[in-house]
């Protein structure tokens, strides 16, 4: 993990790069581990206390493992009004999920709920690894997981 770090930081060496340094690394492990937290503070010359705060203000970043496949399913307004919780509850239900439980056991899929994906003309959309599927169906967006295996 160290030999991946280091390269990171040496890509971003200022600690006014804190964010794109904890992005590179949650594109990396699909998370942010805590180990590598604790070394960035470390190289960077700032507290633990620091970088946490920044990783648990984005809700982009990640403290939790994710899946090779991470849903993020839209739950805005439009989504909403056309229907994105039953698309919601059957992923859940064909993946064996919950609300608490967001991740499959084999780590392939995540499935989160997004306040918006900005493709509301789309709506009820969904992404899985940021690309778009849109006008979805629970019958449709359990094809797709099929299609994924």
């Amino acid at each position: 993990m160290r030999q991946v770090l280091d390269t990171i930081l040496s890509e971003h060496t200022k600690k006014s790069e804190i964010i794109p340094i904890l992005q590179a690394i949650q594109k990396e492990y699909r998370y942010l581990p805590e180990e590598a937290l604790c070394y960035v503070a470390k190289k960077l010359h700032v507290g633990e206390a620091k970088i946490y705060s920044i990783a648990t203000f984005y809700e982009n970043f990640s403290l939790e493992p994710k899946g090779k496949y991470v849903i993020k399913i839209c739950d805005g307004t439009a989504c909403h009004v056309r229907r994105s919780i039953p698309i919601l509850e059957a992923l859940r239900k064909k993946l064996g999920l919950s609300e608490q439980k967001k991740t499959t056991d084999d780590m392939l899929y995540t499935v989160e709920t997004v306040s918006c994906l900005g493709a509301c003309g789309l709506a009820p959309v969904l992404t899985v690894n940021d690309k778009v599927y849109p006008a979805m169906t629970p019958d449709s967006a359990c094809e797709l997981i099929d299609t994924l295996k």
